[in-house]
């Protein structure tokens, strides 16, 4: 399957219209199907200061969170809409994320992107993962994995009571998703970063950058 990047219909509707809030209900189903809170925990180890690009709600940071079973965790979400859930302490910014990352600011134990790398071309993706290297020494992504299987299984989101606006969008995720190592060979050419990549299942893709300690 060659990645094919398409519109998804949460992005155009207003945030408080009904069928997006329907929406946002569903991915935290589907981010729960898939795992992606507890990948994404097992691979941030000692952070506690720690930046989620396309954090929406924070309600998948927040599962995040609660599997690090950490005191001290600070987490900035980054969202253009930024409607953190009001119930849970976080900083929330209203902004791109590429401009978030390009202003000078504090650098970050870990910067995570949950479900939001797959939004971008190439081109944009490279950028956003340079900024992102020079603001942190972890990088975790959680991305659809882009196969036949999870293209089978998001067709199916209906018996789980999802709406029309997230099966249009499970889709729609799933063709841009990644496969291989093609986040890595997007990450900047620099030495001293240890790179990882591959399946996360059941539906998942899990790309890791770590700079080395001694750097």
């Amino acid at each position: 399957m060659e990645r094919m990047l398409e519109p998804e219909w949460l992005d155009s509707l207003p945030p408080y219209d009904a069928r997006a809030q329907r929406s946002r209900a569903d991915l935290r189903r589907v981010n729960a199907l898939m795992g992606n809170a507890r990948h994404v925990a097992r691979a941030l180890h000692g952070a506690t200061r720690i930046a989620d690009l396309g954090a929406g709600d924070g309600s998948f940071m927040q599962g995040v969170v609660r599997r690090l079973r950490r005191p001290g965790v600070e987490v900035t979400l980054v969202d253009r809409a930024a409607l953190p859930d009001p119930q849970w302490q976080a900083s929330a910014v209203a902004d791109d994320a590429h401009e978030f990352l390009a202003r000078p600011g504090p650098r970050f134990d870990a910067i995570v992107a949950n479900l939001f790398l797959h939004h971008f071309e190439p081109a944009a993706l490279r950028r956003l993962l340079a900024l992102a290297a020079r603001r942190t020494a972890l990088f975790v992504a959680c991305e659809p994995r882009r196969s036949r299987l999870a293209l089978q299984a998001s067709r199916l989101l209906g018996l789980l009571g999802c709406n029309d606006v997230t099966r249009h969008d499970a889709a729609v995720s799933v063709r841009a998703g990644f496969l291989g190592r093609e986040l890595s060979a997007l990450w900047p050419e620099q030495d001293g970063w240890a790179l990882s990549e591959g399946p996360a299942r059941p539906f998942g893709h899990l790309f890791v950058a770590r700079r080395h300690a001694a750097l």
